[in-house]
């Protein structure tokens, strides 16, 4: 964890947070839409690839606002 902090320690003072941040939230809706788009479009009996998307993208929609979040209070 002390490793994944200190990554998002050094994003964070090379300015590059917002880029960072909307790079990730762009894969985040990406993969939303591919999960319900092979959930709702596709005959798949085995739901555990779209519903495992769907977390991923939520993931990754929510995980820079707290990860950067976390670096401020260090």
């Amino acid at each position: 964890m002390d490793e994944a902090l200190e990554a998002v320690d050094v994003i964070a003072d090379s300015e590059l947070e917002g880029v960072f941040v909307w790079l990730l939230r762009i894969v985040g809706i990406v993969a939303i839409l591919a999960g319900l788009g092979l959930w709702l479009f596709t005959e798949m009996t085995l739901l555990v690839l779209p519903a495992a998307l769907i977390v991923v993208g939520l993931v990754l929609l929510v995980a820079p606002n707290i990860l950067l979040a976390l670096t401020e209070f260090v």
